[in-house]
């Protein structure tokens, strides 16, 4: 039987040198707020209508319940499979499984119609070089098939920064944030001023929105633009202190609410709601050319692109170290735990990813549009990860329940805020999944069929099923005995901090 060193060769290899300003860097990149505002709220406009500032701020409510409950959990016990390993051991392992599962292939999706939005953005910019065609091909920055092959050389060069090291990662996204967030303040802040469409208190009011069915649409979209803050705690065993990364993820959360609002704002202030739906991914790019003349009109594109990239690169980064976690358990193969001698990153993992979505991203062809591709994925990735949010916050109230009976206060952070947001998205999901059930009379392959919309994550959650049987009776994982995490074993668990303290984790012995 191999040693516990030998089973978990990943900790033992990471290094921790990350703080507080890499946690926001990764969760802020991830998160991607230029790219969800130049992309998104076109995709919000189709549903919310001018209301989609107010769709934003009602989706903060149960992410910002999500986000505390990540919160707590980490400081109890900090670990790269974050939901996957809390979910097992308070719910129980095949729900946590399944957590874990929803991550991994969410953001494999994600990588694969990034990677298309990032090939469109860099032929929209080839465009204003005046670059048309090359070879006698069309550079059509709408094309899917022209967009993802482009995409696939970003998704090739972001995997290699990912692989040399995630701190050399976080320091290139630092400037890439600083860069795209100055000139969505610039050019936001100046639409706020000089747009010509009147404001009105209508747009903050949800219940302005025409239907439940177009709030509960909307909401799955909103949940999905906010997506990412939690990738911050996927490297809890890099950074050097693991509540730097909760306090990375909740700054990054609370600061992407103040941009989604600012630019839904701004949009709305220059736009209509027809040309935001109508421009679409091309959204941010339209309102440079509105505000600005030649070569100032192309910095908002400038923005676009290094959001994309930045995405592309910090979606790599957790999926890796997620399927990590899961690997050192045995739910997952060996070469996911294969970690990079020199830089200390699961490289083995990271190629893997790259490759996933690579063929996900060609597949996708079939779509001949990249708005479809983007509604599609947007629809299927939103109500799995509305999944994997509700149950890691199940798992936190549940963790924590002991705590109704120790006052008002911590009951309330501990097991109410969980509970209400996991229901909330739990909730959100059912009437969605009745709805899409109802929609249609007939499958197609599209955006606006119901089927459609349910086979793919249905496909997800039935192979992620199929998964977890196979490693829990052929190869035979503890996890699904303990519902444990490998590294967790060496922490103790409490319920409550008040209590005992808790025993350092065992020390990460020095690489080589």
């Amino acid at each position: 039987m191999p040693s516990a060193e030998q089973q978990d060769p990943g900790p033992a290899r990471m290094r921790r040198s990350l703080g507080v300003k890499d946690g926001v860097a990764i969760a802020a990149s991830s998160t991607a707020a230029t790219t969800s505002i130049g992309i998104g709220m076109g995709s919000l406009a189709a549903y919310a209508g001018r209301q989609t500032p107010a769709l934003l701020l009602l989706a903060f409510l149960p992410i910002l319940g999500i986000a505390l409950s990540y919160a707590r959990l980490n400081r109890t016990e900090p670990n790269c499979g974050s939901g996957y390993t809390w979910v097992g051991r308070s719910i129980g392992p095949w729900p946590g499984f399944l957590t874990g599962w929803v991550v991994l292939v969410g953001n494999v999706i994600f990588m694969a119609y990034t990677g298309a939005v990032t090939g469109s953005v860099v032929l929209q910019f080839l465009n204003k070089l005046g670059l048309y065609s090359v070879w006698g091909l069309r550079l059509d920055p709408s094309s899917t098939g022209v967009s993802t092959a482009v995409g696939l050389v970003a998704l090739v060069a972001v995997t290699v920064t990912a692989v040399t090291g995630v701190r050399a990662a976080t320091r290139l996204q630092m400037w890439l944030l600083i860069f795209e967030y100055a000139v969505l303040l610039i050019f936001c802040g100046y639409a706020l001023v000089i747009g010509d469409q009147p404001f009105s208190l209508s747009w903050l009011n949800p219940f302005d929105i025409g239907s439940p069915q177009a709030l509960a649409q909307g909401m799955v979209i909103a949940v999905f633009i906010y997506w990412g803050w939690d990738a911050a705690f996927s490297v809890n065993e890099e950074t050097r202190n693991a509540t730097d990364a909760a306090r990375g993820g909740l700054i990054a959360l609370v600061a992407m609410l103040g941009l989604f609002l600012v630019g839904a704002l701004a949009f709305q202030r220059v736009m209509s709601t027809g040309e935001l739906i109508r421009n679409g991914p091309q959204a941010l790019t339209f309102l440079g050319g509105r505000l600005a003349p030649e070569p100032w009109a192309s910095l908002p594109l400038a923005a676009l692109m290094c959001s994309a990239f930045a995405s592309l690169q910090s979606s790599v980064i957790p999926t890796a170290r997620g399927a990590l976690a899961m690997a050192r358990d045995r739910t997952l193969g060996p070469v996911w735990q294969r970690v990079h001698p020199r830089y200390g990153s699961p490289a083995a993992g990271t190629l893997v990813v790259m490759a996933l979505a690579a063929l996900l991203a060609v597949l996708a062809v079939g779509i001949p549009k990249l708005n479809e591709m983007i509604l599609t994925a947007v629809n299927s990735i939103g109500l799995t990860v509305a999944l994997y949010y509700g149950l890691t916050a199940l798992a936190c109230a549940v963790r924590f329940r002991d705590s109704l009976r120790k006052g008002p206060v911590r009951a309330l952070r501990d097991v109410v805020v969980p509970a209400v947001s996991a229901l909330a998205l739990f909730g959100l999901g059912c009437y969605l999944v009745r709805y899409y059930a109802t929609l249609s009379d007939h499958f197609e392959a599209s955006p606006d069929n119901g089927w459609f919309m349910l086979l793919l994550p249905a496909l997800f959650i039935l192979l992620g099923l199929a998964t977890a049987a196979w490693a829990k009776w052929v190869r035979r994982s503890p996890y699904f005995t303990t519902g444990r995490g490998t590294d967790a074993d060496t922490i103790a668990l409490p319920m409550d901090e008040e209590g005992p303290p808790l025993p350092a984790p065992a020390p990460m012995p020095t690489e080589g």
